[in-house]
């Protein structure tokens, strides 16, 4: 009997201590034996300059990787479209462990140290307005000196007797805005085309509105209004169709906005240079989920340049109704 009781207290003993063996190595103590820790998700974000209906075409390309590579790629667009309200977006994205971050830039220039800064902790790529002074490893989207010489040569050709053009934007200081407007002025010269006002509107719709109908009634001789970012152009169709100067008023814009397409039906926008918004969205979810897994096999892979151009075109009256066709197809993936 006693002999047996001998036994019964060894087995519990034994069973107590595999029970704290087990305890310690579930509480992350000393023993190697516990199950391996769980991998933290993957965390990708898309943050855009501002909240236009043109990062909707972008959304379509991002959704669109996001089932191809089983993936999440977070959308963020600034409220106010400010630098300083981009800023804290990024560097709260920067804290929360994301494995990359896309950025279209507000102010590339005074943003440098805050975007060295994200680059350190994580991998950085630009799209659609690029900080190339900047740490980040890739630009993707429009060379916009390029898009804005296509803009520029559209505009000789509507203006052959030369004349005043006034240009608007919410900011020249982005990279894009300086860029296009750099192609315009380069493509214009030597046609007597001169550039009699430029208007910032700080993304302010109704700023852009109005700064449209105040250059038009302060300029009797104005020939033509040019709109350099994507809600520019409704602005410019609604500012000249108010005015009643639709047609008398030329207008040459940028990008794809609704508006602006019916703006080249009824006659109150001439022409539009288009980017491969969709293209942005897909192709930066690409790369940044490459970064984010394959780390330096994907920086080996990228283009010597750092640079992935995109390309524009030019949509007038004549291709207007089939550019929209293709669109609402993109808007479908």
């Amino acid at each position: 009997m006693r002999k047996h009781l001998l036994h019964v207290t060894a087995a519990i003993a034994l069973s107590l201590g595999l029970q704290l063996g087990c305890n310690r190595s579930s509480t992350g103590g000393g023993s190697t034996g516990g199950a391996a820790p769980e991998a933290k998700p993957l965390k990708l974000a898309f943050v855009t300059n501002n909240t236009s209906e043109f990062w909707k075409i972008a959304a379509a390309g991002i959704h669109k990787y996001e089932r191809e590579g089983k993936v999440q790629v977070d959308l963020k667009l600034p409220a106010n479209g400010t630098a300083e309200n981009q800023n804290q977006i990024l560097q709260d994205l920067a804290s929360q462990g994301y494995g990359a971050i896309a950025v279209s830039t507000i102010a590339p220039n005074d943003q440098v140290a805050v975007l060295d800064k994200i680059a350190e902790k994580t991998n950085l790529i630009t799209f659609d307005s690029d900080a190339p002074k900047s740490k980040r490893l890739l630009y993707i989207g429009t060379n916009n000196y390029a898009a804005g010489k296509a803009l520029g040569a559209r505009i000789v050709t509507l203006l052959p007797k030369g004349g005043k053009i006034a240009v608007f934007v919410g900011s020249f200081a982005a990279d894009n805005a300086t860029q296009r407007l750099k192609g315009i002025q380069d493509a214009i010269a030597g046609h007597n085309i001169e550039v009699a006002d430029k208007r910032e509107d700080n993304t302010d719709r109704a700023k852009a509105r109005a700064n449209v109908e105040d250059i038009v009634n302060a300029h009797h001789d104005l020939a033509m209004v040019v709109g350099l970012w994507n809600y520019n152009g409704p602005a410019i169709a609604a500012a000249l169709e108010g005015l009643g100067k639709k047609g008398k008023v030329l207008a040459a814009v940028f990008d794809e906005d609704d508006g602006t397409l019916a703006g080249i039906e009824s006659g109150a926008i001439q022409a539009t240079v288009v980017q491969k918004p969709f293209m942005f969205g897909y192709l930066a979810s690409k790369w940044m989920h490459d970064l984010a897994t394959k780390g330096e096999a994907a920086k080996a892979a990228l283009p010597p340049d750092r640079n992935i151009d995109t390309g524009v075109d030019v949509i007038d009256n004549s291709n207007v109704a089939d550019f929209k066709a293709k669109l609402a197809e993109l808007k479908k993936s």
